[in-house]
């Protein structure tokens, strides 16, 4: 696959510009990206978990939101355009307790209205844990 950044992502901006939040909350950092991928890590914490003591799957969720999300924005025209958020599918495969937890986000479709992202979520030890996808709309800003 082609290049799709219409703006080069550097790690270091994306993780310094990010704003108090729900990101910021959950420690989620960008960590490395590709032509056509965003990877993101989130330690898991007693924060992120559920009373059974494994991390919540919503927690997971706004992993997988937000590396996709982030591509998403990075595809687009700043000055003309924004992405918003359409629909995010999860499916949770495997418990996790403690370690770290790495979302890799690929695109499936960039179009010029809408973008389509696959989620692939691993523990520590690289076994997948869950997968989604995230549905994002293209707006015009002006």
């Amino acid at each position: 696959m082609k290049n799709i950044w219409k703006q080069e992502p550097q790690l270091f901006s994306l993780n310094k510009n990010r704003t108090a939040g729900l990101t910021d909350e959950l420690e989620i950092i960008i960590t490395g990206r590709g032509k056509n991928w965003l990877s993101a890590e989130m330690p898991v914490k007693d924060k992120h978990k559920q009373p059974f003591g494994i991390v919540h799957g919503g927690a997971t969720a706004a992993l997988a939101e937000t590396v996709a999300s982030i591509a998403g924005w990075l595809c687009v025209d700043h000055k003309k355009q924004a992405t918003v958020g359409l629909e995010l599918n999860i499916n949770h495969l495997k418990a996790v307790k403690q370690g770290r937890l790495t979302a890799i986000s690929k695109a499936i479709h960039v179009g010029r209205k809408t973008q389509v992202w696959q989620i692939d979520i691993y523990n520590q030890h690289f076994k997948q844990v869950s997968t989604a996808r995230l549905t994002v709309a293209v707006i015009d800003t002006l």
